[in-house]
């Protein structure tokens, strides 16, 4: 489906322009704006290469779909108008995917327009011409037992995953597909068996998987089993109590998670395609999503998942149009809306994001999350006044603080400081310490603040080692250990842990400005300038580049480490 050399992407692009403006001289045909001509045939699909490169897939799909109506008898342009049509969502994709026998997708998506119309014999057919290699051999399984099924044959699919299940690496995805064929047929006592498999191993369970098993659980009587599980997701991932409030807890478990089998191969496409997110497989993840979005449209997990997939291909007005499909009633809607305004700030539309923040937090009035993210989102943006003030309501929705708790106090302490409130800041770090008094993080904010401003040294001094030891590898903490040292007066040591901060973080401006300034006090002034004119290559911050080139022509003063304070 991919070519073995690729043009580079400005290679590519120069071509599609040029190709393009001949067209726009040549006149427009069709909406595509390109002629049925040899040469805007391949501008169009220069044009597609680039977007498809792009990760952009409507402007792919529009361009190579131009240039198969230029010429539409190229096997290379139906197979990459395939999958941009595919990966776009586009009805185009089945057209196309009958063009080719021998493509593994276009073989699944046919085998899905077969089972939605019943046809099961072809839908299997189908099922089984997939190549016994790669993803499709993974999938080719789960698909086939629902196929079965779909054809009366239970007893043959389950027969089909039970030793799948039983063993391998992907035994979590077999058992759950078991589960479901068996729940689906009034199959209690097996159901279980088979869920209890998919979530046994000791491995962190998805959101799908404690969706099925906590139903399929709860139908059979073991409604504090399943309530275990979801608690035990949302304390790991705590948006996700967002969207296992009571309503969606009473729908999950009252209600089948497929309601047929076409349903079913939709969960077995979702499946897979969460596997593989991540994986290096970003394109067939969202392929496979697409799939699943076909057989079964608006199912929300499968949504969530193509927006995540589009996010991690910076494709993110996508993202936002994935999202946006999901219904406000949707038992998951509250992770949506979280989802929602993270993807609005990564458009920098702040304030949008900011109203769906406030808008998740007023459906959810017991949940800090909304309030956090948002506190998060201000910061980052330096808007520090507001964010402390949206950091004080998370902080009020949560009346009895656990250790769970401390990245609020940290994150607000943070806040306080950067506006000017060291007195409440202060305050803040030690609440962090006390709830979780090994946080490296924390450690290492308070004790170089408190080098930085001249206070509680020993103490400082003693944090700083703490947080070198928990964090070895993190020059960050390093520097501030070294710092302190330095502000100490003890400058071999300082030179030491200056220099494996900057063996750590060797592209880091302050570090390196660090360093520069204590080999100036420890009187190796050469290397000092050296150090210097490094940190500003490496583009300083704000005041920091004047106050380096000071120091690269006049060296340091006198008495640095009573002049030198930041």
């Amino acid at each position: 489906m991919i070519l073995s050399v690729s043009p580079p992407r400005f290679l590519l692009l120069a071509a599609a322009l040029l190709s393009a403006c001949a067209a726009a001289e040549g006149g427009r045909a069709g909406e595509s704006g390109f002629a049925p001509s040899p040469s805007n045939a391949f501008g169009a699909y220069l044009a597609g290469r680039f977007a498809t490169s792009e990760s952009d897939t409507q402007v792919a799909a529009d361009s190579l779909l131009a240039a198969l109506r230029a010429d539409p008898d190229q096997p290379e342009v139906i197979q990459r108008a395939f999958i941009a049509t595919l990966l776009d969502g586009r009805p185009e994709a089945v057209r196309l995917a009958r063009r080719l026998p021998d493509n593994p997708l276009a073989a699944m998506l046919i085998a899905g327009t077969e089972a939605q119309a019943g046809r099961w014999d072809r839908a299997e057919a189908r099922i089984r011409s997939l190549p016994r290699q790669g993803a499709s051999q993974l999938l080719q399984p789960m698909l086939l037992a629902w196929a079965m099924h779909g054809k009366g044959q239970t007893d043959a699919a389950v027969a089909l995953l039970r030793p799948l299940a039983e063993s391998g690496r992907l035994r979590t995805l077999y058992a759950l597909h078991a589960a479901l064929i068996c729940d689906l047929s009034g199959r209690a006592r097996e159901a279980e068996r088979f869920v209890r498999i998919a979530i046994g191993d000791n491995q962190p369970h998805t959101l799908r998987l404690v969706q099925i098993a906590a139903g399929i659980l709860a139908r059979g009587g073991k409604e504090n089993e399943a309530e275990r599980l979801v608690e035990a997701l949302s304390r790991a991932q705590d948006d996700l109590a967002l969207g296992m409030g009571e309503r969606g807890l009473r729908q999950m478990m009252t209600t089948r998670a497929v309601a047929s089998p076409v349903e079913g191969m939709a969960e077995a496409h979702l499946a897979l395609a969460g596997a593989l997110r991540g994986q290096g497989a970003a394109e067939f993840s969202l392929a496979l999503t697409r799939l699943a979005l076909r057989l079964r449209p608006g199912f929300a997990p499968a949504l969530l998942l193509a927006a995540d997939a589009l996010s991690d291909e910076n494709q993110h007005e996508a993202a936002l149009a994935q999202l946006n499909q999901i219904p406000a009633d949707d038992p998951l809607a509250g992770m949506v809306g979280l989802r929602r305004a993270a993807t609005l700030d990564r458009l920098d539309r702040p304030e949008e994001a900011a109203a769906e923040f406030r808008r998740v937090a007023a459906a959810f009035p017991g949940a800090s999350q909304p309030h956090a993210r948002l506190g998060d989102m201000l910061r980052a943006r330096q808007r520090w006044a507001e964010s402390a003030a949206a950091y004080d309501e998370a902080i009020r929705r949560v009346p009895a603080p656990t250790a769970a708790n401390w990245p609020l106090f940290y994150a607000r302490g943070i806040a306080l400081e950067r506006a000017g409130r060291w007195p409440d800041a202060q305050a803040d770090f030690r609440r962090a310490l006390e709830l979780s008094p090994e946080q490296p993080s924390v450690l290492n904010y308070l004790g170089y603040t408190w080098v930085d401003r001249g206070e509680h040294l020993a103490e400082a001094r003693r944090m700083l080692e703490r947080a070198v030891a928990l964090r070895p590898q993190d020059g960050n903490v390093a520097d501030s250990l070294g710092w302190a040292l330095y502000k100490m007066g003890d400058i071999p040591g300082a030179v030491r842990w200056l220099e494996r901060a900057v063996e750590l973080e060797p592209r880091n401006s302050v570090i390196n400005d660090h360093l520069g300034d204590v080999y100036w006090v420890a009187g190796r002034q050469r290397e000092a300038q050296f150090q210097w004119r490094r940190a500003l290559a490496l583009g300083p911050e704000g005041e920091e580049g004047p106050r380096i080139e000071a120091k690269i022509r006049s060296g340091l003063p006198a008495n640095p480490v009573a002049e030198n304070r930041r």
